[in-house]
Order: structure tokens, then sequence, then C-alpha cells
């Protein structure tokens, strides 16, 4: 099966998030430059019990291909059972393992990062996925440790399972989101394997990006956190400039609020509110603006005052 995906240049990724990356926010970034977009991460016991919400969250715009499919679990069975049902979906290019997600109900259910506390389980399900799946790949993202760092020995067990690639998490589960990213420890997880690594973790504008590909060595890089109200960080890497226009931006805000509209009808227009607090940092009169759109719910004049203002 031929691969989705060429390493011979840097790809750069949207990591899956919670809450915000799904199919409208996926379609505006691939649209301006991203090379792979992940679904936001499903659970495989949700799967297994045909959960509308989670199978809902599978669809994908027409334009994410290649597109990439984020599962987590803790059970070989089950994660078997949500692969199977992966298998009758057409569309999906990858099937990603989550063996990063640090939330405490994911980890007390023995999922996300709690999975880097037993690399013979880990690799199991790794290959249980391999071994289910026709889909093109299976990669797998990962955190650098559960308590303790040891990126080596994580990507070379995920390489001996059959991952095509993993993407590399900076921090410890014990870090969460706050500690500082340990690019030293990045570059350890590539140097250590074949397989294509990519760097993530607190890279939020262009010239972060661009330092940790150079100083790590990575295959790519993986954008979660820096792209929510800065999506157009994927067009500057596509583009290599660190210039977006002001039409460049007004174009991603109005095709992200028409996508939002598309996939959720009137309830798109609630749901953009929080994007539009991040979108219009820094604008002029963005505390006034925010209060009008704070308070509009009709789904053309709140169009209309995105047009005007940005």
């Amino acid at each position: 099966m031929p691969s989705p995906i060429s390493f011979e240049t840097p790809i750069y990724v949207l990591a899956p998030l919670a809450g915000y990356t799904d199919l409208p926010f996926r379609s505006v970034v691939k649209k301006f430059g991203a090379d792979l977009t992940v679904s936001e991460m499903v659970s495989s016991n949700a799967l297994t019990h045909g959960s509308k919400k989670s199978i809902k969250m599978l669809e994908k715009n027409l334009n994410e291909d290649p597109y990439s499919v984020q599962i987590a679990g803790a059970e070989v069975g089950v994660v078997k059972d949500a692969v199977e049902y992966l298998n009758t979906q057409d569309g999906i290019d990858i099937i990603d393992l989550n063996a990063g997600c640090p939330v405490p109900k994911v980890v007390s259910h023995g999922s996300g990062s709690s999975l880097l506390k037993d690399l013979g389980l880990f690799k199991d399900i790794i290959q249980t996925i391999k071994e289910t799946s026709n889909k093109s790949m299976t990669s797998v993202k990962v955190r650098i440790g559960f308590e303790e760092k040891r990126p080596a020995e994580i990507a070379i067990a995920a390489q001996e399972a059959g991952a095509d690639f993993i993407a590399v998490h900076g921090r410890t589960r014990a870090g969460k989101f706050k500690a500082t990213v340990d690019y030293d420890a990045i570059k350890e997880a590539k140097e250590a394997v074949s397989i294509p690594v990519i760097a993530n973790g607190d890279i939020t504008d262009f010239d972060k990006a661009k330092w940790v590909l150079e100083y790590t060595k990575a295959d790519g890089i993986m954008i979660g956190r820096g792209a929510i109200g800065n999506p157009w960080i994927f067009y500057q890497l596509k583009h290599d400039t660190k210039e977006v226009s002001r039409e460049i931006r007004h174009d991603i805000v109005l095709e992200h609020y028409d996508k939002m509209i598309e996939f959720y009808a009137e309830r798109g227009v609630a749901m953009f509110r929080k994007h539009l607090h991040t979108y219009s940092k820094g604008y002029d009169g963005a505390a006034i603006f925010r209060q009008a759109v704070n308070v509009e719910n009709d789904v053309f004049k709140m169009r209309n005052l995105l047009d005007t203002f940005f």
C-alpha cells in the first residue's frame, strides 16, 4: 500500500485538541498549509459501543487528504474491535494511538500517557492496531515518559511494535502542559530510531517552529495550542514567510466561520465565539467587537460583523 505521506521534506501537522480541532478547524488549516490533520481523540470503547458523538467525530472534510484518526484505549481486545470498526470507514489513511494525553479521566482508565508506564502493553496495542488495520499507516503520539524521562526507550518500543512514525511531545505526563518542553529529549528519540519522528510541544510561532526543526532534526512538527487563534502559522510555514497579510487573516477567519455553520448549523454561531476571542487579539476595537459577538446569534449578522471587523 503506497504511503500517504512523504517525509522527504519536513511535514506540518495539526495536533488533535479536544474541543478545538473539529472538522471545520481542520479543514481551514489544511486549506492554508497543514500537510496532515488528525481527528480529535476518540475513545476505542465509545467506538465499539456505537457512540453517535464519537462516530460524528470521525467525519472529515473532502480536502483532508491524508487524514488520521486518533484513538485512545488500554485494552487490546477493545482496541482491536475499534480498529475493525474503523476498517469499515472510507477516507482514513492513518490510525494514530494516543499515548500522550495527561488528563486524569483518560489516565485513570489506563489510556493516554498511562500506557507509558507499561511498555509491554504499549507495544501490544500498537502491534494490534498494525495487524488489524486496513489503513496505510499506524502512528503513535507519545510523551517522553510518565514521571521519568525515557524518550529513546519509548521511541524504540513504538518502532519495534510496528509504528510507521511517531509524534513526540517533549514533556512527561507529570509535566502536564506547564513544564518546560525538553527538546533534547525529542532529539534523543529521533536519534534512537529509523522511523520518522515529529516534534511537538510549545511551538507557538514561525521562528520557534523553524528552530525546533533545526535543533531536533525531526521529520516534521506538530502544532496544537499554538494554532488556536493563529491557524495562519501553517500558511507561514508552507510559504516560508513570517508575513501574513490582513487579507489572508480575513479569509481564514471567514472560511472557518463558514465551515462551522456548514457543520453545526445555527449552533455554530455560539460555538465560534471562543475562536473569535483569540482571533481578535491585537486588533483595534477588539473589546467592543467581543461584546458584540457575545450577544449575536443570527448566522448572517454574525458573518457581517466578522467581515467588517477583520
